[in-house]
This record gives C-alpha cells, structure tokens and sequence, in this order.
C-alpha cells in the first residue's frame, strides 16, 4: 500500500463525496450534543474510533419491540413491555445499615388500568429526587422496561418514563447495540437521531450522487430497523452495505495491484556474484517435498522479475515453510542484498536463528538476531554490522523496522505467521529498502476462495505436503472426567523421556464459568511432577520466554508445561510428543490445529488429547470429531470457516485481518465474487474511492 493509497484511506481523501459531508464524517462525537469528551472516549472504547462515522458503521444487534400493553396481567417475567401506570405511592429505602452489602430500593407502588399493581425499584440513592419527581403521586405516566417475578410483578430501572401527552417519544421498536461499561442505550438513541439528523439537512433531494443517498438510506434503514429480521446478514440493507463494504476492499486491493507493476515501483535486476545455493544443495541432508520445490520455483521467477515480489505462502504446521524461506534469502545473498525476517515473538525469531545460523555457518554468510533486548554495545555493533552490508540476514521482531536500524542493500523482507502484524508494521519494513520484495508465510490454512478474495493483491503459494518420516498424530478425544487415568498415561510416557504441554483456555477461573484455567491445573500437576512450568500471557514476557526456553531445552528437567495459547505460535520442543488440551470444545478448529502442531516435531509417534467439559454441546462435539478423523489443515480450516465464521476462523489477535462491519463471509459469498469482479472491471471511479475512505480499507492492503 503506497502513501497515496493510505492517505485514502486514513484521511478521507474523498474525490466525489462533497466535503461538508467528508468535514462531518470526521466529526469528533465529543461535538455532538450531549455527549463531551469523557463519554466520547468510553465511545471510542466500543466503535473502535470516536469519529461520526465510526458510530454509523456500528450494527444494531438486535431490535426490542415495545409494544403498549394495556395490563400487567398476561405478562410473563422477563418481558420488555411499555405500559400506562398509575403512581400510588412512593417508599424511600432510608438510611442503609453498614452491614448490608447491596443498596435498598426506592420503591414506587403503581397500578395499571384494570388495578393490578406493578412496583418500580431504584437502587442508587444520589438520584432518588430525581426519579420521584418523574413519578408524582396520583399521576399516569407510560413506563417501559423489563418485568420481573416477585409477589407482586417488579420493574428495575425503567427505560423509558414520560408523560401521557409525550408517551410516542417510547419507540414502539428499538434498535439495540452492542455497548460498554458507562453507556446506556438512551445515549445511542440521542447519538444516532442527532447523526441522522444532520444528515439529513447535509444530503438533500436535490444531492446529484444518487449512489451516496442510497448508502446513507441504507445506513438509515439499519439503525432504525424495525425488527431483528431487518439486521440478518441477508436482509435487503445490510446486505446493500455490506456490498459497499466489500466493493471498497477489493477496490483497494486492485489499485494495490496495479501499482506495483508501474514504472515508478520497477525494482532493479540483480547479478549473481556468488553461489551459495549449491554448497547448501550439497549439505542438505533432505531432498525438498514437490510442493516446496514449486513454491520455491514461484519464488525464483517472482525475485528475477522487476516487479517487486507479493507473495503469501500458505503452509500447514510442519510442512517446512522455514527452510523455502532460507532458500529465498539464500538466492537474496547471491546477489550481495539482505534478508529481513519478522518474526512475531523474541522465542520464534531466537530459535529461527539458532536453526539458519547452523546452515549457514558453512556458507560463508553472516546471520544475526535483533530484538528488543538487545541494548548498549552489544545493539550498536549489530546495527553497523547491517548498515555495512556484512550480515545478510537480519532475523528478529519489531526491532527490524526501529528508526535506528539501517540497511545497506535490503532486497527481501520476510513476514512470519503475517496474520500477526498489521501492515503498517510489515510496510515500514519494506520502506527500509527500495521496491523490496515480500515473502509472507501463514502456518493458519485459509480456505482458497477466501484466501484469494482476501489476500487479491498477493500472489499465492501452498505447500500442501509435509517432509517424508514425518509420522501423523494420533489424536482422541477423552471426557474430563477421565482426567486422572489420563495423568497415569503421562506418568508412563515421561518415564520414558517423553515432554508433555498441558493446555489450557484461561489463565485463571475467576467468574467460576467452570472452563480450565492453567494456574489452577499447575497447582495440581505440580504435586505430581515437581518440575512442571507454567507461562501464561500475564506473566512478564521476560519471564516466560525463559520459561519457555528451559522446557525446549533437551538437557533441562522440565517435563512438562501448563500453559494457555500463548505457545500455539513460537516455540519448538522435539522431544514434545504429547499435548494435552483442556476444555478443547472452548476452542475454534483452526487454533486447535495450531496447537497440535506444538507436537510431531521429531520422529516419535506423538499424541494429541482433547479433554471436553461435562457442558460441551453438539457442535463442540462435532469440531472435536474433525480434529480427530483428520490432518489436513486446509480440510480443517474449511470446516472451521463454515461452522464459525472468518472471525472465529482467525481469531481477534491477528491484527492485519479485515475486520468486517457488515459483510459476513458465509453469508455473502456471491457478493464477494462480484465485489471482486467489479473492483477488476471498473477504472476505480469516485464513488470507488469514497467507499475506500468510509471503510478505512486502505489501511489494511498490502502493495
């Protein structure tokens, strides 16, 4: 993505839409009445931005429908009803004794209309007053709110208190959204009316871009919907938006394309000087699967060329993504350039390093890691070393990219486990070279028709065998109940040398949901294996990176490992030949597989067990049962995606994933097609790029 293309889409760098409109977009919701700067940044907390645009492209979940009814007397506890009452009385909760924990209720005895009697509860006595005047004795007022049991019916907290004359300010259907801590629905009510409102005096009848007036009628027909079925991913007006949506991403992606091969991002050809490759062809104690051998051909024609190299390889865990990459950074040497690999964490890039050094020793070629502990002398000479053009290959994480870091020929970036890093991050690397070129890698296996609407402007490779001796995992599936015969398993296995993780999906069980939490499980297995570890991501990272590094160790006594999935990415044990993982059904299928491959490194038979919860349903079940019949991790994540969906698929720690606002993948595949198909066809006119500043797509494309 070049800086024209980001200027899009961070600063609304609108080419059709009329500027009052992009000026009020921009809008800092502390402007809008009621609201300030404190409520606005707990806005911020939920829309993810605090402008008015971020509010717009906020969903509805669900509507509430707040039909009057006359008489509390068919209502079921539980019910939202809007209902007439009659004030009778009113009890003030007096002063609270210091041993009662909860607050007493100020209690208003109403009746309806046919005499039943409904009583209205306040708990918090600063705004006593203030509900006893909207409540006068011997007065009507239309009250709205959710009924709950008791001997006589109880409304906490009503929604909605107004006068008989004003009773239609009650919405008979209200769109309810998704919220934080400190906001009421009453202020996304007032938020959205203002918007609208304003927007309706922006965009006139008589406004020429009829394509802008159908968007923000769409955006209008969402946030007051008039039912639940209005906000189904299908319905006639979220699916309108989410066509937006999607036809500014691929809109994006296809000017990411084109402008790679203009002549202003042409690379120069590199000569061979030397030849490394051959002497590493020689000491390679393994032939290439076919499947690396051709992505590792796709490679070569991509880095000969001058246009500069986009390519994602997708590989499943253990198919030898590393050593395709090596070879790529080997051909990058031959020509007197350097290699930047990022790699997402300070283990994963240490243990990259351990493994290229070794195989480059040999060659003649300098390797050095960079990371974030590197500090004083020892920092300053790696950083001469690079800009001096001597290390060739540069492995490390963020610390690649840090303003003191300089290179003399950067020609070849390579992005580990890329989902992780946005692309701010994977450009500001690249932006240390001229027209670098960029190998991405992905251990998470997305489906192919995903992959290729999602990563357009990448040309993509899969290695989809594994290196021959690799033996399959046995993986079971095993109730929690069976949890101390499992225990008497490992025993046996770690007798014989055998290093076990034990996995589990909390830190700690602190709202007692009854899901395994790792500090709890270690404080148990810690009385049968005095040597156990535990790293979990509230630890300092120092400290569990150290932990991490003992259990990889093969001289060290540490057999096993409780940890959440802080290690499904970055560390590798060999001698790891069992993963236990707790309350599996709490997982997606696609990290499952992640985790699984934690073992199967070496060449003993290794296991995977999948410890279920007594609560597990159906559909956990049936994940768990695809884990077991296969290894196929494009099997897995197709199975995954069609039962969870994208978000779940890729999970909300992958930073440079598109995070949709209202397209769905498996609801709107057709209209990813022919958001694709048009983003292609057209010439990228205004109302394209308008869309691409709406929906911030910019910041998410790679060039």
């Amino acid at each position: 993505m070049n800086y024209y293309l980001r200027k899009i889409g961070i600063f609304f760098n609108f080419i059709g839409m009329r500027r009052e409109i992009a000026e009020f977009l921009n809008t800092d919701l502390q402007y809008i009445r009621g609201v300030g700067p404190v409520l606005a940044e707990r806005f911020c907390e939920v829309l993810g931005g605090r402008r008015v645009l971020d509010f717009l492209l906020h969903k509805p979940a669900y509507v509430r429908n707040r039909e009057i009814t006359e008489s509390i007397a068919n209502v079921d506890a539980g019910a939202t009803i809007t209902i007439p009452l009659m004030v009778k009385s009113h009890k003030s909760p007096g002063k609270t004794p210091p041993w009662v924990r909860r607050a007493r209720a100020t209690r208003v005895l109403c009746v309806d209309k046919l005499g039943y009697q409904v009583a209205i509860q306040f708990f918090n006595s600063k705004y006593t007053e203030y509900w006893l005047n909207k409540l006068p004795i011997g007065q009507w007022r239309m009250v709205s709110g959710k009924i709950e049991a008791g001997k006589i019916p109880v409304m906490n907290h009503p929604e909605f208190i107004e006068e008989m004359d004003v009773a239609d300010k009650i919405p008979d259907a209200q769109a309810i959204y998704p919220a934080g801590m400190g906001l009421t629905q009453k202020q996304f009510m007032s938020m959205r009316d203002q918007i609208f409102a304003k927007l309706a005096t922006i965009i006139s009848d008589e406004y020429d871009d009829a394509r802008l007036v159908e968007f923000f009628d769409a955006l209008h027909h969402v946030h007051f919907a008039k039912s639940s079925d209005d906000l189904l991913p299908n319905s006639t007006y979220v699916a309108k938006l989410a066509y937006c949506e999607l036809l500014a991403h691929q809109t994006a992606i296809a000017i990411s394309r084109r402008n790679r091969t203009t002549q202003r991002n042409k690379k120069q050809k590199r000569i061979k000087t030397r030849d490394y490759l051959t002497k590493f062809w020689d000491t390679l104690p393994y032939n290439l699967t076919n499947a690396q051998q051709r992505v590792v051909d796709e490679i070569f024609s991509d880095m000969a060329s001058d246009t500069p190299m986009m390519r994602l390889v997708q590989g499943d865990v253990g198919s030898g993504k590393t050593i395709v990459a090596l070879i790529s950074a080997l051909r990058m040497a031959e020509s007197g350039g350097q290699t930047a690999l990022l790699a997402p964490t300070d283990t994963l890039a240490q243990q990259h390093f351990a493994k290229i050094r070794q195989m480059c020793e040999n060659l003649g070629i300098v390797v050095d890691v960079l990371t974030g502990r590197d500090k004083g002398a020892a920092r300053r000479e790696k950083l001469i070393s690079i800009r001096s053009g001597r290390t060739k290959i540069i492995i490390g994480t963020h610390a690649l990219f840090s303003d003191d870091v300089e290179y003399k020929d950067l020609g070849l970036v390579i992005v580990d486990e890329q989902h992780r890093f946005g692309v701010n991050q994977r450009e500001a690397l690249r932006a240390k070279g001229a027209n670098v070129d960029l190998l991405a890698l992905s251990a998470t296996p997305i489906p192919r028709t995903l992959s290729m609407t999602m990563y357009g402007d990448m040309d993509i490779s899969i290695i989809n065998e594994k290196p021959a001796g690799r033996l399959p995992i046995h993986t079971t599936k095993l109730p929690i109940s069976r949890t101390n015969e499992l225990i008497e398993r490992i025993k046996m296995q770690i007798a014989t040398g055998a290093k076990v993780f034990w996995i589990c999906p909390l830190v700690a069980d602190e709202n007692g949901v009854g899901v395994g939490a790792a500090v709890a499980r270690y404080d148990m297995l810690k009385q049968i294996f005095p040597t156990a570890g535990l790293v979990h991501g509230q630890m300092p990272k120092d400290a569990r990176d150290k932990i991490m590094a003992e259990f990889a160790d093969d001289n060290s006594n540490m057999n096993l490992l409780v940890a959440t999935t802080v290690i499904e990415v970055g560390i590798d044990v060999p001698r790891a030949s069992i993963i236990v993982i707790e309350n599996a059904e709490q997982f997606g299928l696609a990290a499952l597989h992640q985790l699984r491959g934690r073992v199967g490194r070496g060449k003993i038979q290794s296991f995977c067990i999948l410890l279920y919860g007594f609560n597990v349903s159906a559909d956990g079940l049936k994940r768990l049962d695809v884990l077991c019949e296969t290894d196929d991790g494009f099997v897995i994540a197709e199975q995954d995606l069609m039962m969870r969906g994208v978000g779940e698929l890729l999970g909300t720690r992958q930073s440079g994933w598109i995070q949709y606002h209202f397209a769905d993948w498996r609801e709107h595949r057709d209209l990813f097609k022919l958001a694709a198909r048009a983003a292609c066809d057209n010439d990228v006119d205004a109302w394209a790029r308008d869309l691409m500043g709406i929906f911030n797509c910019g910041e998410h494309i790679s060039a």
